[in-house]
């Protein structure tokens, strides 16, 4: 999934118990795991530097700054879009936790691909293995359409119930 599809999630689940906020950016850091599971596509990521497959030493090449400015740019999106959705003046602060947690697992790939120690090693571990082995490779229109018909549900759910 998108970061922006994480940062959603885990800003509508974190809504539903703002008064628990340990609880609910827990539960946005566990979506992510969760929504991996099902079937998406994924940007590519150009740079070896980047890929947590791969973990290249660093090397600040066009490839790594194209990576940076897509999942930037993602990230940004989702924080901004999920603050503009579920935030209110007396849950800021667990929306923008709740949207960062449910983005944090993907960077801690990369972390993990330049320092694998425990317990990254164990939760990159838990990651690969969540995630969907399904990939939309060769269906792009309908890996980006299913995901923004997934994030619509999630919004809509959150918002009536």
């Amino acid at each position: 999934m998108t970061l922006t599809s994480h940062a959603i999630v885990g800003a509508a689940i974190a809504s539903f118990i703002p008064t628990a906020p340990v609880l609910g950016v827990g539960a946005a850091f566990a979506s992510h795991f969760v929504i991996d599971a099902i079937p998406h596509c994924d940007y590519p990521i150009r740079s070896d530097s980047v890929n947590p497959s791969i973990g290249a030493p660093m090397k600040f090449d066009r490839a790594f700054w194209l990576d940076g400015l897509t999942m930037g740019g993602d990230a940004v999106l989702g924080v901004a879009a999920s603050l503009i959705l579920f935030a209110t003046n007396a849950n800021f602060w667990l929306i923008l936790l709740a949207a960062c947690a449910g983005i944090l697992p993907d960077p801690l790939q990369f972390v993990y691909a330049h320092l694998p120690r425990e317990p990254i090693i164990s939760l990159q571990r838990f990651h690969m293995w969540i995630h969907t082995k399904h990939r939309m490779k060769n269906h792009k229109t309908l890996g980006i359409v299913s995901q923004i018909i997934f994030i619509a549900i999630v919004i809509i759910a959150a918002k009536v119930i």
